[in-house]
């Protein structure tokens, strides 16, 4: 049995270990400070959505939807570069419904996939150009667009419809073909590609994530993930780790070859679109609720655990990262993008 003094004394050191603790979220918080990055016809607002990471042209994706451009920001000077062209309006009315709102890349062809949700378009874009070369009428209104390597496709999810479209890429440069829909009741929502395991995964709305053979384009597992309504998708193919946003603001970390919930993490409310960044493992939680974002440490084993909560900005729902330890966080009210600089430790 403890005496009254030890027992002092250890109550003394938890509070000290408590205020240590503190403290260093705090200094690791405000070091990573985000800094602003305007957009060009960004002021008065932007609602965006889906934005990417393309490592064969080291660039980062941004579908600035009301602006009518396709930003591209160089990770290194952060010079924007911005290809017009998309459906725009002179004014921002709130959400992400507007012009383009998703894009990608392919591996070879220089070549960046981009959707317009007010034309209902697939644009296909030459970057030597920077200028559409091509464009395929969707079947209902677009959310993702994502390169599928392993089959040299488009896959572009169509949540009205609850279903994903696939296009075909031709061997020159025309409008891909329609080759297939793929049918997904109560999603889709979100899409990562996984051609190591030739799957891809998107979520249902609410509680369930489900993995698609990318070959014969057929689920072929659905896995509980622990969130109340599923949102915003991410991976890491390396150790076979898949990372789902939870809407009531929560991270949960599943097993890529048995869908086991491996472990979890909360952070701040209205969580949406998420980031990873492989070289560091870490996942990023953008609370569009509560204007913060969390920095997660991963685990080999999937444990997830909080390192650092960032003020961002009401309404920033999404975030993509760079491989220069960058995180690119949304700020839709002003129409510019956050940039953070991840220097915290990497997970184990």
């Amino acid at each position: 049995m403890r005496t009254l003094s030890t027992v002092s004394q250890l109550l003394k050191k938890l509070k000290y270990g408590a205020v240590i603790l503190f403290l260093g979220t705090l200094a690791a918080s405000t070091a990573i400070a985000p800094k602003p990055l305007p957009l060009p016809g960004g002021e008065g607002g932007i609602g965006f959505d889906d934005m990417g990471f393309a490592p064969s042209l080291h660039l980062v994706m941004v579908p600035a939807g009301r602006s009518g451009n396709l930003d591209l920001i160089d990770p290194v000077s952060r010079k924007v570069t911005a290809i017009g062209g998309f459906s725009s309006s002179s004014s921002f009315g709130g959400g992400h419904g507007q012009g383009v709102t998703s894009a990608d890349a392919d591996q070879n062809r220089r070549l960046l996939f981009a959707t317009d949700r007010d034309t209902k378009l697939l644009n296909v874009i030459d970057m030597e150009t920077r200028s559409a070369v091509a464009t395929v009428p969707l079947a209902s209104g677009p959310d993702y667009v994502r390169y599928v390597a392993a089959t040299d496709e488009i896959w572009v999810t169509e949540p009205r419809a609850a279903k994903i479209e696939v296009f075909m890429i031709p061997a020159t440069v025309v409008p891909p073909g329609h080759v297939d829909a793929i049918s997904v009741p109560g999603g889709p929502e979100s899409l990562v590609v996984d051609n190591k395991r030739a799957r891809a995964y998107t979520n249902l709305w609410t509680d369930t994530t489900v993995a698609i053979d990318l070959k014969s384009r057929k689920i072929v597992e659905r896995w509980k993930n622990g969130c109340k309504g599923s949102r915003g998708i991410a991976m890491d193919a390396a150790r076979g780790l898949l990372f789902v946003g939870c809407d009531e603001g929560k991270l949960s970390v599943l097993d890529l070859k048995t869908g086991a919930q491996l472990g979890s993490a909360s952070s701040g409310s209205g969580v949406d679109i998420i980031a990873y960044n492989p070289r560091l493992a870490h996942a990023y939680l953008p609370g569009e609720e509560s204007g913060t974002m969390a920095i997660v440490g991963i685990s080999a084993k999937g444990t997830a655990t909080v390192l650092a909560t960032v003020p961002t900005a009401e309404g920033a729902h999404c975030a993509v990262a760079d491989d220069r330890n960058q995180v690119y966080v949304c700020d839709p009210a002003k129409g510019r993008i956050l940039v953070l600089a991840d220097s915290l430790p990497p997970g184990t």
